[in-house]
């Protein structure tokens, strides 16, 4: 499960983060490992990149990582599981909720501490690609 702040790296070239994330989206694009975002993460993330390129250039980004990237399939029981979870942000629940419902193993993020409490486990794209490689 790829959390929001990844393709944000890679989308506005964030330094120092956007090498691993980088990295981390082009061996998913190889089929090196399957990728996944959550629903939720469509309308955040391209918010956040139209602010930067215009909504044109968000959509043409989106999907061109559709591609190569699934959609997490989540329901209402998906939303209620999320909202149950011991976690501070509702937000990174429901990444959760939606790497539960992909049977995702792990979540590549850069915002560890606020997966500490999550069944999923979270770790840093250059750690998921040493994984996977």
């Amino acid at each position: 499960m790829l959390d929001t702040d990844v393709l944000i790296d890679v989308a506005l070239d964030r330094e120092p983060h956007v090498a691993a994330s980088c990295a981390l989206l082009e061996a998913v694009e190889r089929g090196d490992a399957s990728g996944f975002i959550a629903w939720h993460s469509l309308s955040n993330f391209h918010y956040l990149l139209s602010l930067h390129h215009g909504a044109a250039g968000a959509k043409e980004f989106l999907l061109d990582l559709l591609n190569f990237v699934g959609v997490a399939q989540t329901s209402t029981a998906s939303a209620a599981y999320a909202a149950g979870l011991p976690m501070k942000d509702f937000e990174d629940a429901l990444q959760v909720a939606a790497a539960t419902a992909c049977g995702a193993d792990v979540i590549a993020t850069r915002n560890i501490r606020d997966y500490a409490a999550s069944p999923v486990k979270a770790e840093l794209p250059a750690d998921v690609l040493r994984r996977i490689s």
